[in-house]
């Protein structure tokens, strides 16, 4: 099998395609021509495709399947922004008010589109984007063919996660119901998953695999409260412009890369706050505080079942944190307590 190597070589192909069209029956042709349009129609991607190493095999099969349901969604999107975040509004124009906002590589369904706006709806935002910044029809559904994960999702409240497929392996933490983690495998009854980064194992009676796609955040989960400080709200804001970016170990880069400490120290930098690249060091910053006492810009700190610190986020309010989270991940906005919290720092002297 031969794998797409370059763009001009997906043209070739599609043009071959063409050919093969003059040769076929009516019916055989029918069905080609149909193929066709959706071969032709995916030229957008062609670079996605050449990323991912898809066969010439792979690619025309995706291309046949790319209509009818998949993943949830009967009519998928897939936000097409270079970085930062596709604004959704409650009127199909740029001066409509934000309602939410779709994530790079988050999915939607695609209710009704014209005049250059879709009309979607995505998580619990629903509203109107620019048809310049998402991938409809084959297009999105080629894209997201490469952006669903497995995740496992906890079906109940306070679940343990070990350190080992065992009733006798040590809690790592604990999720709340609802909470999604990164799948790895099943093995004799047990779910193997990523928190950060970190292995650990959950009873597989506990939770529900399923493959997702990153969806929009609404604005109010991206509000603070009443009285919070200037800094604190421009940090966060600061914060949030990096969201869907990656995660690199050792990284301090807020666009190229950056891991939990590296993200911290990277933002806070910013505001002129000098911080180690250590998520140990930077627990031992700043003031301690309760978690009920947690404002905007604070630092929440993650532990292993020895209480020892691997973990940091920047609390942003509302009972969320923004952490670069892990290399399948990147940065993203987690529940506070998506696993529970060891450490609750002050580092902002306002």
């Amino acid at each position: 099998m031969k794998h797409f190597k370059d763009s001009k070589k997906y043209i070739g192909i599609c043009a071959g395609l063409v050919c093969c069209l003059a040769a076929a029956t009516p019916l055989e042709a029918s069905a080609a021509a149909s193929l066709e349009d959706s071969v032709l129609q995916t030229a957008g991607v062609a670079s996605l495709l050449v990323s991912t190493g898809r066969t010439e095999e792979e690619y025309l099969e995706a291309a046949r399947q790319a209509e009818g349901a998949a993943w949830g969604y009967t009519n998928i999107g897939i936000a097409n922004v270079d970085s930062g975040n596709l604004n959704v509004r409650e009127q199909p124009s740029t001066e409509g008010k934000l309602v939410g906002k779709m994530p790079k590589n988050s999915a939607c369904e695609v209710l009704e589109s014209a005049d250059g706006w879709a009309h979607i709806k995505s998580g619990e935002v629903e509203g109107y984007v620019s048809l310049e910044y998402l991938f409809t029809g084959p297009d999105a559904k080629l894209a997201a063919s490469d952006l669903v994960r497995t995740v496992a999702v906890a079906n109940t409240d306070g679940l343990n996660v070990r350190e080992q497929p065992s009733l006798e392996g040590a809690i790592l933490t604990q999720v709340p119901e609802g909470e999604e983690l990164e799948y790895v495998e099943t093995v004799d009854g047990w779910v193997k998953v990523s928190i950060d980064g970190e292995e650990a194992y959950i009873s597989s009676e506990y939770v529900t695999v399923e493959e997702k796609l990153d969806t929009a955040i609404t604005m109010t989960e991206l509000l603070y409260g009443q009285g919070v400080s200037d800094v604190r709200v421009e940090l966060v804001e600061y914060a949030k412009q990096f969201l869907g970016n990656p995660y690199v170990y050792g990284g301090t880069s807020l666009t190229k890369g950056a891991d939990c400490s590296g993200f911290v120290l990277s933002v806070f930098k910013k505001f002129g706050v000098s911080l180690s690249h250590h998520s140990g060091s930077q627990a031992n910053a700043g003031t301690k505080i309760a978690a009920g006492d947690l404002q905007p810009g604070d630092l929440v700190f993650y532990g292993n079942s020895r209480g020892t610190v691997n973990h940091v986020a920047i609390y942003i309010g509302g009972g969320q944190v923004i952490h670069a989270s892990s290399p399948t991940t990147g940065i993203k906005i987690s529940k506070y307590n998506y696993r529970t919290p060891v450490k609750c720092v002050k580092i902002l002297q306002d």
